[in-house]
């Protein structure tokens, strides 16, 4: 095979070239994110119920939606949630592997089942289907800074303008937003519906019967009269639009005659749907849009897009509405991506330096070098084919491979000048007969290397997600490199290397050469005197073994290390029972404290009563804290953990109820704050 390769440097050239740019084409295809999807796949149903309370939402429609979901395939588990506020979940988890769309589309089909069964204004609001992803990709703070509008002005502009542009941009998979969009509310005075002898039911069926899109007809239709000069659509009054004409309903017609209107028993009123969460950035009333990344999109892309359409929508907002971005895990992943990328870098350069001061010879340098970027790149067109991403793991991977492929190259190129400098061939013979020599071994090393790897790749679980990507990666990096040894590496010391000069080197490598010399004689001497003493290095070898069994069990352990990405959750609950009121002012204390006792770490602060990690209600708080970049913390006690330390010693003191700071996890699918996840049954 290398003979054939070597006589045709040409066909080698192409190759190389083709893995080349299939791995460079590749590149910008593959998804890139900080870890891959490690998290089982998992579809939620959510439904609504205005005014239900939680009892009534579980008994009416997540108890029926639950029982319905049986028979799925790969289903592992099913939990669900009903808060007081109307809103009910049920979050199906698969198993490993499952496809999230025919997942989907199975909860859909047993969902219709249940569906008749639920109360009809559930229906009405409808039932939605949808993959589940817990965490946010971004969220972004919209504020009035000249005070020109409200919260619920901003949040209807939100609905209105803005939420389906941006569900639109490719990776996003879902958008929630932290407000409510205008509804027109009507506010019931129980003392005037009792003089006038109403009910609410007669209020609710007054408004329906007269608050009708009618479908007249049109004027002149087909067949029309012999001599018709005209066709329009009638146009009927349409929808109520105004308070006025909500407040003109008419309720009654009493026999004197006198009429009593909706605006006699109620006030009316254009205002939010609802109010059971508000949301703060930097201690101001504003509104928020939460991103959630697609299944298997590009991170860092779907950032950017997000950004830039909100930039090209910034040109429509109304005057003095200014958006930022309180939540973004982006940066995190572009510099953990940057510094691996760095560390790869790294090593090729250092890689080129060690062979050109061993090989001492650029040409001998020159031929491991461009074969590395082949290996490199090509390894990047196999991910792609595996439908891997480019995360830290792939690219450290990478990282360990290159001292594995170099190996393979340099092998080849140390062998082909032995034999030229020993036997004084031509580059050519001496590669010719080089590789007669070799390439058994190298396919030997690599499959030796590959049986230690392989068996990664079955690892089960979300350990198994882990470690599979990090082993096809090794696995198909050191494939790669035997055949580039085989095909590519062969022709280019056939082509480029000359004979050696004999005779001693001089200058700076005649000066390692003898450092090395010197050293491998004091070497060679320690091995044979430790030979003669056999039992001392067996003495030092059960030490140091003994060490390794001791102190193995005291290193900490965790699933994935815990680092700085900076950002912060804080996250508050009040006991049952307590208002928005109070859990307002109990999150204007939090805010304060991170924007002024944490002012050198901390940037900006998204508070939102109402909706947490653990549900939704009055009680509870959730506040979302940007540190500055890891560039303006330095120090130590400007840290994620030193400022989540600090902010938990003071939240001890606060006796309205319980709050706790905690970091995101690693993986934000597998939990919210990492660590074992529980629940207690009743």
């Amino acid at each position: 095979m290398a003979r054939f390769f070597i006589d045709r440097p040409i066909f080698a050239w192409v190759i190389a070239i083709i893995i080349s740019v299939a791995g460079g084409l590749s590149i910008f295809r593959l998804p890139i994110s900080q870890f891959p999807a490690v998290a089982p796949p998992a579809i939620t149903v959510n439904a609504t119920y205005p005014g239900a309370s939680a009892r009534t939402l579980e008994e009416t429609v997540t108890q029926v939606i639950e029982q319905r979901m049986n028979g799925l395939d790969g289903l592992r588990y099913l939990s669900s949630s009903s808060d007081a506020t109307g809103g009910a979940s049920v979050e199906l988890v698969f198993e490993p592997g499952t496809n999230p769309d025919i997942a989907q589309v199975q909860v859909q089909n047993k969902l219709q089942l249940a569906m008749p069964q639920l109360p009809q204004e559930v229906q009405r609001q409808g039932v939605r289907v949808a993959k589940s992803n817990r965490n946010f990709l971004l969220i972004a703070a919209f504020v009035s800074k000249d005070g020109s509008m409200t919260r619920n002005d901003i949040a209807d502009y939100m609905f209105s303008s803005l939420q389906d542009s941006i569900s639109r941009v490719p990776g996003v998979g879902d958008v929630q937003v932290f407000g409510a969009q205008y509804a027109m509310r009507i506010w019931l005075d129980p003392e005037k519906l009792t003089s006038f002898r109403l009910t609410p039911l007669d209020v609710q069926a007054a408004v329906v019967a007269q608050n009708a899109q009618v479908s007249v007809g049109e004027f002149g239709g087909a067949p029309a009269v012999k001599g018709q000069a005209l066709n329009a659509t009638i146009t009927a009054q349409s929808r109520l639009a105004t308070p006025d004409e909500f407040g003109a309903i008419l309720m009654r017609v009493n026999p004197d005659g006198s009429q009593v209107r909706l605006r006699d028993v109620a006030r009316i009123e254009l205002t939010g749907e609802n109010f059971s969460v508000e949301s703060f950035y930097n201690g101001d009333p504003s509104s928020g849009l939460g991103i959630r990344l697609a299944a298997g999109a590009n991170a860092l892309a779907t950032s950017d897009a997000v950004k830039a359409r909100l930039v090209e929508l910034s040109a429509t907002f109304p005057s003095g509405l200014e958006v930022a971005y309180p939540v973004d895990s982006t940066p995190f992943v572009r510099i953990s991506i940057k510094e691996v990328v760095k560390t790869l870098l790294e090593a090729v350069g250092l890689v080129f330096l060690v062979m050109l001061l061993f090989l001492q010879s650029v040409r001998a340098t020159l031929i491991p070098t461009l074969a590395v970027p082949v290996v490199l790149l090509g390894t990047f067109g196999v991910l792609s084919l595996f439908g891997y991403s480019i995360n830290t793991l792939t690219l450290f991977g990478m990282v360990l491979a290159i001292g594995l492929l170099v190996d393979d190259a340099i092998v080849v190129v140390e062998n082909v000048e032995r034999v030229m400098h020993d036997e004084g061939l031509s580059p050519k013979e001496a590669t010719r007969k080089s590789m007669k020599q070799i390439t058994g071994a190298l396919v030997g090393i690599a499959l030796v290397l590959a049986a230690v790897f392989i068996p990664m790749a079955f690892f089960g679980g979300s350990v198994g997600v882990i470690y599979r990507q990090f082993s096809i990666t090794l696995v198909s990096a050191m494939a790669l490199s035997v055949i580039v040894a085989l095909t590519f590496t062969p022709a280019l010391c056939a082509s480029i290397l000359k004979r050696p000069k004999k005779g001693p080197r001089r200058g700076l490598f005649g000066l390692f050469n003898r450092g090395y010399d010197a050293t491998n004689r004091g070497y060679t001497r320690a091995v044979r005197g430790l030979v003669g003493k056999r039992w001392y290095a067996m003495i030092v070898f059960v030490a140091i073994a003994g060490s390794l069994v001791y102190m193995f069990p005291k290193m900490r352990k965790s699933f994935l290390p815990e680092e700085d990405q900076g950002l912060l959750n804080a996250q508050l609950l009040l006991p049952a029972g307590a208002t928005q009121e109070q859990t307002r002012a109990v999150m204007d204390r939090i805010t304060t404290h991170f924007l002024e006792n944490e002012k050198d770490a901390v940037e900006d602060v998204m508070a939102i009563t109402g909706f947490g990690f653990g549900g939704r209600g009055q009680n509870v708080g959730l506040a979302f804290i940007k540190l500055r970049h890891w560039d303006e913390r330095q120090s130590e006690r400007l840290s994620a953990k030193a400022v989540a330390a600090r902010s938990m010693a003071a939240f001890s003191k606060i006796k309205e109820g319980i709050a706790f700071t905690f970091a995101p996890p690693a993986i934000p699918e597998l939990g919210t704050v990492g660590g074992f996840s529980f629940q207690l049954q009743d």
